[in-house]
């Protein structure tokens, strides 16, 4: 299991008349969850998408538990539980300084070649990147 924790600080912008986020932006925290949780391993979607790799999201689900409002400082836990084939899942969780769970919630996204725009096997960079953080059993 690889896990990284991501923080910011919830800026205005991402606020609605209530003063809480609002629950769009839930997605986008969840994307630079995955984007720094990758970068982390050494894989850049830069580099993905120049070698021909598209990532689109297949399936998201959020759960929402507390409202973050403005200021707040937020960590953003991500993590992949499985190693991926076609497919890779990241798991999220969304806590506020008091180390409270504001929000958790999954994505799912496929590789797909850019050609084609069929699925495809996870490339090696990735499985290699990923290898070190399960047991030998998943890997078989």
């Amino acid at each position: 299991m690889h896990q990284k924790n991501t923080h910011l600080r919830v800026r205005y912008a991402e606020t609605d008349q209530m003063g809480v986020v609002y629950y769009g932006v839930y997605a986008q925290y969840f994307e630079v969850g995955r984007v720094e949780s990758l970068r982390d391993l050494g894989i850049r979607y830069r580099a993905l998408e120049e070698a021909g790799i598209m990532l689109p999201v297949r399936r998201l689900e959020v759960n929402y538990k507390a409202p973050a409002r403005y200021d707040d400082w937020l960590t953003i836990e991500t993590t992949v539980q499985e190693m991926p084939q076609t497919r890779i899942l990241f798991v999220h969780r969304i806590l506020n300084e008091e180390a409270q769970v504001l929000c958790t919630g999954t994505v799912e996204l496929v590789f797909v070649d850019a050609q084609s725009r069929r699925p495809r096997l996870a490339p090696i960079e990735v499985i290699n990147a990923l290898r070190p953080y399960f047991n030998d059993e998943s890997n078989e």
